[in-house]
């Protein structure tokens, strides 16, 4: 039997790891690991077009099904390209395993061809960065890599040079056991002494919910119905957080909605669930907080807190749940429910007012339609900008849907490389990028990636011909809109050029017949879109600052129009406030 190259061995641990596909770009240095994938049955190798889409779309595999997954980099520039990515799948919590192969070893330090220190770019996004200068060292800097993107959740690189993957396995490498799943955490008692202690004392309480908040849906469900609790969340606790929930106040921050501002500042205590939610002027300074959260380093970094609990949210509710005392006071409940509702009839009219017969069409149209069309479980992958708005205001969540973006590093031309990874993980699961102009032709290269493995992504191109979110800025601040004009071509007759499914959409009658046709196509799709570049309305009150900095103003609700079914679920649970 031919013995292993360092390649090979590499490619085994990953499998053993449970990683499936290595997103990534072919070249020099990388050859020996894309030929050792060649040989190996159990992973694929994925080519896409740009390295930045491999980094994407590995985190966003990861999201999907929470295991390691995988991108590579060729040297120098190749895995420079991974880096935004790499940014994007770090601050997501993502478990991801990026490879960036290096120059020569013999090279290193001497200004070579393609010189980089990649061991030393990656460091800020990612947990573990660290060269392979030595075959002898590759078995265990790999599994203690794995270990950290498993163990921490976030990113890992691994820097090794070519020459180095050409080399012979060292004899008898020993085979070690990798950590591919994390334990849960739950908090010391001293901790969740104090945390009922505050609970019971408190006559008003409100949760504020985070991604953490994932799997965790039925515990927080009993936990406020035993405390009367408004249930407000963050844009990432949106999809597990929001579905089947009788207490839901809204949204809070910039693109938020409905009570959830005035449910965690009129509160006695607010309880931070598994949410790192960064804008601080959003979050009330002269009240009771208690922060729960897996991640130490998050508590009490975004405001002033009185009680850190270190610990899962599911566990710890399941702590907290038989021993606080039920209150039979729902005063503050149904007064924010009330708001609530009032709130989003307050908006939902700059919605409804002819928009079915609107030219160019309103983009929350597009989203309201996209709503209603879109399978149960679909997954939706968001473009930042205004389509982080329509994902915020219409995609209406039901514990089967996941949607996912770039909610926290905030990158443009994230939402088709995530789709990319998405569709992989499940080629059967309906699929929906919802991209803007801008976006999607930053790495419109990418659509090809769809065509040559035949994807069947949905594209849903908002193309207003402009950066909207950008000179939603600029007006904001008192500057006249500049540099934010898009000239687009017809995508659809892009896509159709490229070999995938395109249509056109130019009046409001054409736009649902357009969707099912798209969804009911086998392969790639595209729907374009033209949508009113002016569909913002602008509260007179707003602050710079608000939009700039995401700061608070006196308005709340910042940009206006509609809120889709999140009404009826409001006006639903009205239901259950008593009537005097």
């Amino acid at each position: 039997m031919a013995k292993q190259n360092v390649a090979e061995q590499f490619v085994d641990i990953l499998a053993r790891a449970g990683v499936k596909r290595l997103y990534g770009v072919v070249g020099d240095s990388l050859n020996p690991v894309v030929d050792a994938i060649r040989r190996n049955s159990a992973i694929d190798w994925i080519h896409v077009r740009h390295e930045e889409t491999a980094a994407f779309a590995a985190g966003a595999e990861a999201q999907i099904t929470g295991k390691l997954t995988a991108c590579a980099g060729s040297c120098g520039p190749g895995n420079l390209h991974l880096i935004n990515g790499l940014y994007d799948a770090h601050r997501s919590m993502a478990p991801v395993l990026a490879l960036a192969s290096h120059i020569p070893s013999s090279e290193i330090g001497l200004g070579y061809f393609q010189e980089t220190h990649p061991d030393q770019l990656f460091r800020e996004c990612s947990h573990y960065s660290e060269l392979i200068s030595s075959p002898k060292q590759m078995p265990r800097l790999v599994q203690t890599a794995i270990q950290n993107a498993v163990g921490r959740s976030g990113v890992s690189v691994v820097s090794l040079p070519g020459d180095i993957a050409s080399q012979p396995a060292p004899e008898k490498a020993a085979e070690t056991a990798l950590v591919t799943s994390r334990p849960t955490v739950r908090p010391g008692d001293a901790e969740i002494d104090r945390l009922v202690e505050l609970i019971d004392r408190a006559d008003k309480v409100t949760l504020f919910c985070g991604s953490g908040t994932a799997g965790a849906h039925a515990e927080v469900m009993e936990f406020a119905g035993k405390v009367k609790s408004p249930v407000g969340h963050a844009l990432r606790g949106k999809e597990w957080i929001q579905y089947d929930n009788p207490f839901d106040v809204g949204m809070s921050g910039l693109l938020g909605y409905g009570a959830a501002y005035e449910a965690t500042h009129e509160c006695d205590l607010l309880i931070l669930l598994g949410t790192d939610f960064p804008y601080n002027a959003f979050l009330p300074d002269d009240v009771t907080i208690a922060q729960i959260d897996v991640r130490p380093e998050h508590l009490g970094r975004r405001s002033k807190l009185d009680l850190a609990v270190w610990g899962d949210v599911k566990e710890t509710l399941r702590c907290l749940i038989p021993r606080v005392k039920e209150k039979r006071n729902r005063r503050f409940l149904d007064k924010m429910l009330k708001r609530h509702a009032d709130a989003l009839e307050g908006v939902v009219k700059a919605y409804t007012r002819k928009v079915d017969k609107h030219i160019p069409i309103h983009p929350e149209y597009v989203a309201s339609v996209l709503d209603e069309v879109a399978d149960d479980d679909a997954v939706f992958t968001v473009d930042t900008g205004m389509c982080n708005v329509w994902a915020a205001r219409y995609v209406s969540p039901n514990g089967r849907r996941r949607i996912i973006g770039s909610f926290s590093h905030g990158s443009m031309a994230n939402a088709l490389p995530m789709a990319i990874g998405a569709q992989f993980t499940d080629r059967r699961r309906q699929v929906v990028s919802m991209s803007g102009d801008g976006g999607f032709s930053m790495l419109m290269g990418d659509f090809l990636t769809l065509v040559q493995y035949d994807l069947p992504v949905k594209v849903v191109l908002f193309n207003n011909s402009s950066l909207g979110m950008v000179e939603l800025e600029m007006l904001v601040a008192g500057l006249p809109s500049y540099g934010t004009t898009n000239k687009n071509p017809d995508f659809a007759a892009v896509a159709r050029a490229c070999g995938a499914y395109g249509v056109r959409v130019e009046k409001p009658k054409q736009l649902a017949g357009a969707l099912r046709g798209a969804f009911k196509h086998k392969g790639p799709a595209l729907v374009d879109v033209v949508t009113d570049p002016n569909a913002l309305s602008i509260p007179p009150r707003i602050s710079a600052e608000m939009v700039t900095g995401f700061a608070l103003s006196a308005s709340k609700i910042v940009l206006d129009g509609g809120v889709g079914r999140m009404l009826q679920m409001a006006r639903s649970n009205l239901r259950n406030v008593p009537r005097p």
